[in-house]
């Protein structure tokens, strides 16, 4: 059994809200814009195992380290993560092409800053965006999802609800890391 954490849209925002719901997870996937590549080195460094996909507002830095797509097995599951994918019976072409060549358990996207799990039945698969748990969008809630995967099925999904969108605990820490960031 895996138990893994799936979590996107930062556009380089990190906190202790999101770091404490990341520990002891032996995977954490990312499906995209996560801004720059040192607000993620928290994240990447809370498990033995990252995987990620460059977004719409990543820089060449960040897309020359993470790829568009990613595919792999993991216990059984095969899965197929990108960041603009779309939806059941909305699929972009390129994403129908992936889903009709990979034929992936699960296919994950973010994109939109929406949460939604939902079951594609055309074409076998679970659909799952987990929101958004950065500041900057128009996402009224910040979310990422936590399950786990075991002979093939997942199981244990929940929903982390990490407040309301623009609210900063600790806004003098944040626009620190913000200005740091941008030098």
């Amino acid at each position: 059994m895996k138990s893994i954490a799936l979590i996107s849209d930062n556009h380089s925002y990190v906190g202790e809200d999101v770091l404490k719901h990341l520990n002891e997870k032996d995977e954490i996937w990312h499906a995209g814009d996560l801004g720059t590549l040192d607000s993620i080195t928290p994240i990447v460094d809370k498990t033995p195992t990252f995987r990620a996909v460059y977004g719409n507002i990543d820089t060449t830095g960040t897309r020359e380290v993470y790829p568009l797509n990613q595919i792999f097995e993991i216990e059984g599951l095969k899965v197929l993560m990108t960041h603009i994918g779309g939806y059941p019976g909305r699929y972009k072409t390129r994403v129908k092409n992936l889903i009709k060549e990979h034929k992936p358990d699960l296919y994950i996207c973010g994109h939109s800053h929406i949460l939604k799990v939902v079951r594609d039945k055309s074409n076998n698969l679970i659909h799952m965006n987990p929101g958004a748990y950065g500041h900057h969008g128009f996402h009224k809630m910040r979310t990422i999802l936590t399950f786990n995967i075991s002979e093939g099925k997942i199981g244990d999904l929940n929903v982390i609800e990490l407040g309301i969108r623009g609210i900063v605990k600790d806004v003098d820490d944040y626009l620190f890391k913000l200005n740091k960031w941008e030098k």
